[in-house]
């Protein structure tokens, strides 16, 4: 049987690891050959966990590989749009399509909305927002030339639903992408493009290596804010990655424009 996206190309960005790579091996697994971006070094000084490395994005090609997808590895940061272009332009020179972008990179980093520096909240606007912004501006042309129309998956955040506290910047990010999401999504609506947000609770990954969580871990604020109604504390990046395989396939056809939450009823507290 045919893969709900078979023969389509998809475009990963932060595919290194976590809920990237989750999502190049889901896509891959149901037929899409993948073009994954990562910028595999370090971001900001701010940020508590460790980088993404080459050999991370080379495990997830393998990873494609594996499964007998096709993989374009690309070195990109996408807070430079000429990068992002040009991984556009060569996923375009080796697969001749582009039908689904998952704009999924992004970072945090904590402290209380006045005590956070003018740094962190550069690295985090211009990796969350404006990176989900280049990657869009670098990619919708090629899926209105494509004329096959598309579906452009965006990674928000429970904390793009409600405020967090210690994530002023992330949480203004993260309600950011929801405005371009919404715009992108009327605008190429006529093309037969359909642009999404996903917003997941607290994932099983890179963040349980934060240096920096300790103490937003001691604050029970903090606990309240990001608890799960249902009786899980984190979910697995492949629970994000079902939803994002729904929204790229035809099944969700006539979905745009939607916020949907993966997020164990965390925006019901």
């Amino acid at each position: 049987m045919a893969g709900l996206v078979e023969g389509k190309v998809a475009l990963v960005t932060g595919a290194a690891r976590g809920q990237g790579r989750s999502h190049c091996l889901r896509l891959a697994a149901e037929g899409a050959d993948i073009v994954g971006l990562d910028l595999c070094g370090p971001v900001s000084a701010s940020v508590g966990f460790p980088p993404a490395t080459r050999a991370d994005l080379a495990e997830t090609e393998r990873g494609v590989r594996d499964i007998g997808g096709r993989f374009l590895a690309c070195e990109a940061d996408v807070r430079d749009l000429s990068a992002v272009e040009k991984a556009v332009a060569e996923a375009l020179g080796q697969f001749g399509r582009l039908d689904v972008v998952v704009a999924n990179a992004g970072i945090w980093s904590y402290g209380k909305g006045w005590e956070i520096t003018e740094e962190q909240w550069a690295s985090v606007i211009a990796t969350n927002l404006t990176g989900v912004w280049h990657t869009l501006r670098a990619t919708a042309p090629a899926l209105i030339e494509g004329g096959r129309g598309g579906s452009i998956i965006i990674t928000s955040s429970e904390s793009g639903l409600k405020g967090t506290p210690y994530l002023a910047h992330y949480a203004a990010s993260k309600h950011g992408v929801v405005g371009l999401m919404r715009t992108f999504a009327l605008e190429l609506a006529p093309h037969l493009i359909r642009v999404n947000t996903v917003h997941p609770t607290g994932v099983n990954g890179t963040a349980g290596e934060d240096s920096t969580m300790e103490g937003v871990l001691a604050d029970p604020a903090f606990l309240t804010a990001t608890a799960n109604a249902l009786p899980v504390d984190l979910i697995e990046p492949v629970d994000i990655s079902e939803a994002v395989l729904w929204l790229a396939s035809d099944a969700s056809r006539y979905v745009t424009g939607i916020q949907l939450p993966v997020d164990a009823g965390a925006r019901l507290h």
